[in-house]
């Protein structure tokens, strides 16, 4: 049976009046985990609550099968943090900093300096590590902020919107990197980001929180699996034609603002629209399937907790 990462039961969070969680109950297994929600949806609160940096007002929580309120620091031992805003110590060189993050996780100095140079190779660093940490741009922060969090070797990273500020090859390389962790390096991943893409490229199952309540939590295979088919044409000409075969053929078309037509369907392939297209003589379309799978998910999620799709992220 495999354990879990993460369990919580009832956990819930207050600030006066404001509830950021709401009675979470949830178990996540190893893995590469994405955690989505619009803002203030209860995303950062959760994982500083996982982190013990925030005191839940009820409920429980376990992490790697640790309280996090009745062994919070062993609890903490064994995850990495990479928090959104930056959390470097002014006036230290990026070596220097990762080394002290290590020795603060009960490594000795050689050791924590060995594996601060080791981790700053990893996450694509050269001799910036010498400089000052203040000097870095927002990417080199970024990179920084993933090496101390993985110096002490720990089985949980959790990482909040680690690609911020990345220029594109950078993201990409973080991107590979983090979605490695778990294959080659049994390293469990949570990350929390804005950007869907990347949480469908690198992710093996997915959580969703809006209102500080979880409504959606499946693994990305299934979640695929069962979402609306959704096919976008944009026809060569003839657009009130192609939208009345359509709807006479009992599809629900809707007129999009850059000229396509967009369809729900539940065939796997387009191969029915080719055959309308050719029996009614349409003329030619670009035919766009299945476009953002994941942001029509996450959609239908916020839908189904009354949150309208404008005030996602």
């Amino acid at each position: 049976m495999i354990k879990p990462i993460i369990e919580t039961q009832g956990l819930s969070k207050t600030y006066g009046s404001q509830r950021a969680l709401d009675d979470v109950t949830v178990s996540l297994p190893p893995g590469t985990i994405g955690l989505l929600g619009p803002n203030g949806a209860g995303k950062t609160t959760f994982l500083k609550c996982l982190l013990n940096l925030e005191a839940p007002t009820a409920g429980t929580a376990q992490v790697l099968g640790r309280s996090i309120t009745v062994n919070s620091r062993e609890s903490r031992e064994r995850v990495g943090y990479g928090p959104e805003r930056d959390c470097h110590i002014p006036g230290m060189a990026g070596c220097e900093y990762v080394t002290y993050c290590g020795q603060l996780s009960g490594m000795t100095f050689h050791a924590a300096r060995q594996r601060a140079h080791e981790m700053l190779d990893l996450v694509g660093m050269g001799q910036e590590r010498y400089r000052s940490i203040d000097t870095y741009s927002t990417g080199m922060r970024q990179r920084a902020k993933l090496a101390q969090a993985l110096v002490h070797d720990p089985e949980v990273l959790i990482l909040d919107e680690p690609t911020n500020g990345l220029d594109p090859s950078g993201r990409e390389y973080i991107l590979r990197l983090i979605g490695s962790l778990w294959r080659e390096f049994g390293i469990s991943v949570i990350i929390s980001s804005h950007l869907l893409h990347d949480i469908e490229r690198i992710c093996d199952r997915v959580l969703i929180i809006a209102n500080g309540r979880i409504v959606e939590h499946e693994t990305m295979a299934a979640l695929q699996a069962r979402r609306r088919r959704v096919v976008e044409l944009a026809p060569s000409g003839a657009v009130a034609r192609y939208t009345s075969v359509l709807t006479e053929a009992g599809f629900t078309v809707e007129a999009l603002s850059n000229g396509r037509l967009r369809i729900e369907s539940t065939e796997d392939s387009v191969d029915w629209l080719l055959r309308l297209m050719r029996d009614h003589d349409l003329p030619p379309a670009d035919l766009f399937s299945s476009p953002d799978a994941l942001q029509g998910l996450f959609l239908q999620a916020l839908e189904a907790s009354g949150i309208k799709g404008g005030d996602a992220l």
